[in-house]
């Protein structure tokens, strides 16, 4: 500036006053020109360093992050974002937002993240000037891609008006500020579009990505309890020889299956051939008395014997005929038969079809007649014994339809409850019911535990999505959102389930179109976004 001074006053001696002023205005545009130059040098990397509608860099991340005014960690803004707007958009501000403006009114907008919590920052302008924060009133509101409205208001901080709560990510959203000013009002929209997960049709074809909407639904909510297959008492049998003696054969093997009346072991028994004896006496006892009876009688129609012979003949026919029926029925008490061959060989016989489950008998052992020496069980229906604490008792229902699932294997079955207890367990505090399972195939063996579900109530829910969509990203469950270009993580509050849908309480309208099916193909794709766009 002396420079210029001096040149000023040596010219004004050589010069008159009208070529002294058109000198003067000749330097002056030389000023301001080389300050404008300087101010578009400036300005340059202000513009390079955030791009997108009021945030401080590009919109449209991949991760979701935000950062303060000026990105320092030499990231290229111009690639690994999920749209196409970071050249050619809105004119910035001094500060690196975007510039809304209706006449000479103006606000600058940057979605900023400072501490680590990323709030709405605005700096008001008048007539291309920036003013005092104070020259007009703000309050915004955010509309989600879910239909939630936010209402944003803000609070002065030095020169510009801050958002005094967070903007939740994701930072997907349509706003507007409304801005009351001494003179007249104004309104002003903005978008933001960030973390949007690109995927193709074709992508999402090859992944088996579906399509689906949020829509109402019953919520049947399930009551689950613990269990165990049992064998079918009804059906299960422990089988004894019910005569003692010595094994001569066992034709069949632990875990074999037997037919009703197959032969299972071979007894030698003294007891058996005394009663073969007996009955053998007895029947030649009644033959004997048979003829005697016939002959009187034919005698007494003759006139040759008296009555008095035929009625004794009679009466001893009667005994002899209760003893044979007497020594019958002892035999087939026992389970064995006249025999026709060695008298003491008795035949231990299957009672029903069914599976031998336990075998505790052996050729040559000496046998009682009270020994558990087979116990067979009709496999092809068993029991779910579950266990049902007093408070759920209400709910289970003899007739109830139930589903057994199995904790050991993929294996779902159907059944009914056939019992409920009417006593609770000292110890267990718990009552028992049990399920009749049909087990054709043989899959559901006793001992395995299972778990049982039964529908505990319904209840319609406003808005569901299939359980296949519900996410979880951090510490938060999400819903993939389909949007203009691929998805977008949309934080949900769920509700009930029944396991195949999900109520949602917050985060999601009516109708919004989700990726079900396959939604972890786009869980992965968002990892992967997350893990290349770092800063």
């Amino acid at each position: 500036m002396d420079t210029k001074t001096n040149l000023v006053e040596r010219m004004r001696d050589s010069v008159g006053k009208k070529q002294l002023i058109a000198i003067a205005a000749v330097l002056a545009l030389g000023g301001l020109g080389a300050v404008a130059i300087l101010n578009t040098d400036r300005a340059k990397p202000a513009a390079e360093e955030g791009h997108g509608h009021g945030h401080n860099e590009a919109k449209g991340h991949g991760d979701g992050e935000h950062h303060g005014e000026k990105a320092k960690d030499g990231h290229d803004h111009s690639s690994g974002h999920a749209d196409n707007e970071h050249h050619e958009e809105a004119k910035k501000g001094s500060h690196g937002g975007e510039m809304l403006t209706e006449g000479d009114f103006g606000v600058e907008l940057l979605l900023a993240e400072e501490g680590g919590v990323p709030r709405m920052k605005l700096w008001l302008y008048q007539g291309g000037k920036a003013t005092a924060p104070t020259a007009g009133t703000v309050t915004g509101e955010l509309t989600r891609p879910g239909g939630e409205v936010e209402k944003v208001t803000f609070k002065v901080e030095k020169d510009a008006l801050v958002s005094t709560q967070p903007v939740a990510e994701p930072h997907m959203f349509e706003g507007t500020l409304a801005v009351q000013t001494p003179k007249e009002p104004f309104l002003f929209t903005f978008s933001q579009r960030e973390g949007v997960i690109a995927l193709s049709p074709e992508q999402l074809k090859a992944a088996g990505v579906g399509m689906d909407a949020a829509a109402p639904a019953t919520i049947r909510s399930t009551l689950q309890l613990p269990g165990e297959i049992r064998f079918n008492e009804d059906r299960t049998a422990h089988v004894v020889p019910r005569v003692a003696g010595v094994v001569e054969a066992v034709p069949v093997s632990l875990g074999q299956q037997v037919r009703k009346g197959q032969v299972m072991a071979v007894v030698s028994s003294p007891a058996i051939s005394e009663q073969r004896s007996e009955l053998q006496a007895a029947m030649t006892r009644e033959k004997l008395a048979r003829s005697t009876y016939e002959r009187e009688k034919k005698l007494f129609e003759e006139k040759i014997s008296p009555q008095q012979d035929v009625l004794q003949a009679e009466n001893a026919l009667r005994e002899a005929e209760i003893a044979v029926n007497n020594a019958r029925q002892k035999l087939q008490a026992v389970g064995a038969g006249p025999g026709t061959g060695s008298l003491n060989r008795f035949e231990l016989r299957a009672p029903f079809d069914g599976t031998v489950v336990e075998k505790h008998i052996s050729l040559g052992e000496q046998v009682k007649e009270d020994a558990q020496v087979f116990t067979i069980s009709d496999l092809r229906v068993v029991w779910a014994q579950i266990n049902v604490p007093a408070k759920d008792l209400p709910q289970v229902r003899v007739g109830e339809r139930v589903t057994i699932r199995s904790t050991a294997f993929d294996q779902t079955a159907s059944g009914t409850v056939a019992y409920v207890g009417s006593l609770l367990g000292e110890q267990t505090r718990t009552a028992q019911a049990r399920v009749a399972v049909q087990n054709p195939s043989a899959i559901w063996r006793p001992g395995l535990f299972v778990n049982v579900e039964m529908s505990a109530s319904e209840a319609a829910a406003p808005i569901t999505v299939s359980a296949d969509a519900i996410q979880t990203m951090g510490d938060k469950t999400v819903v993939f959102l389909q949007t203009q270009g691929g998805f977008f993580a949309q934080p949900v509050q769920t509700g009930r389930s029944d396991g195949k849908r999900v109520e949602i309480l917050k985060g999601l309208k009516p109708g919004a179109r989700y990726a079900s099916t396959g939604s972890f193909v786009v869980k992965s794709e968002a990892g992967k976004s997350s893990a290349t766009h770092t800063h």
